[in-house]
């Protein structure tokens, strides 16, 4: 079986354009996340899936330099990237990754991963996405490839939801069996925001990860960062009152 997890990543960000590569300790953000996937016992490739826009040619580039996979296709439509990725990869088992979440936990990942195929015959997505329990930015997405070809098949070219992939897989309960995964009661922190949309989130970024970076650590735990935020509470005060965009989907959307 090939189970691939992708990182979807682009530089143009209107809140934070070129976040992905923005330096934190050392290292663009976009290696921290793709270090830290390929520690996963269970994900036999990472791959980037950028756009075909010019200015994505920097991250097709830091690719290459890092010895990374990566896939370009339409910077709008990310559902048809997502798709056209799996059907050109042959991808069986698609963890679906977001280039603002560099702290992705790969025991995490592989233990979704490890359900899906436990209970593969009775489930056909297995999400933290769909309620947050997790602090954000610590979402795994797990699906066969060929869910996510049957719902771009599914929903109209014009339709402007396909600028997001996984969440599309949603809108269809009637057709795919979908597995909400809470977080154990030591990772239920769904106000700790782990993900980077704005300055103020690049800036707890680069404290959290300098924190252990100073300590030697190039590999942490989302148990050992917790225990950090728990005794530095004042660090996630920063960016405590950011609008999370994608609120609106889960909450307000009931997924």
């Amino acid at each position: 079986m090939n189970i691939t997890a992708s990182i979807q990543a682009r530089l143009g960000s209107s809140r934070l354009p070129g976040k992905v590569l923005k330096d934190v300790c050392g290292k663009p953000m976009l290696q921290w996340q793709i270090e830290r996937l390929k520690r996963s016992r269970l994900v036999d490739r990472v791959v980037v899936a950028t756009t075909i826009n010019p200015g994505d040619d920097r991250i097709e580039s830091f690719c290459r330099e890092n010895d990374t996979e990566c896939y370009r296709g339409s910077e709008e439509n990310v559902l048809g990237r997502v798709a056209s990725l799996i059907r050109d990869m042959e991808i069986d088992l698609h963890v679906e990754c977001y280039g603002d979440s560099p702290l992705v936990d790969p025991q995490i990942v592989d233990e979704f991963i490890g359900y899906y195929l436990k209970y593969s015959d009775s489930v056909d997505y297995v999400s933290s996405a769909l309620k947050t329990t997790y602090p954000p930015g610590l979402e795994v997405v797990v699906y066969p490839g060929e869910v996510m070809l049957k719902t771009d098949a599914a929903v109209a070219a014009g339709d402007p939801l396909r600028e997001h992939a996984g969440f599309n897989i949603t809108r269809f309960p009637d057709q795919f069996r979908l597995f909400s995964m809470d977080a154990p009661p030591a990772y239920r922190y769904p106000d700790t925001y782990l993900e980077v949309d704005t300055t103020e989130d690049l800036e707890v970024m680069r404290t959290v990860i300098g924190y252990f970076v100073e300590r030697g650590q190039e590999h942490f735990t989302l148990a050992q960062i917790l225990d950090m935020v728990r005794a530095y509470p004042e660090i996630l005060q920063r960016n405590a009152g950011i609008e999370r965009r994608w609120k609106a989907l889960r909450d307000e959307g009931d997924v």
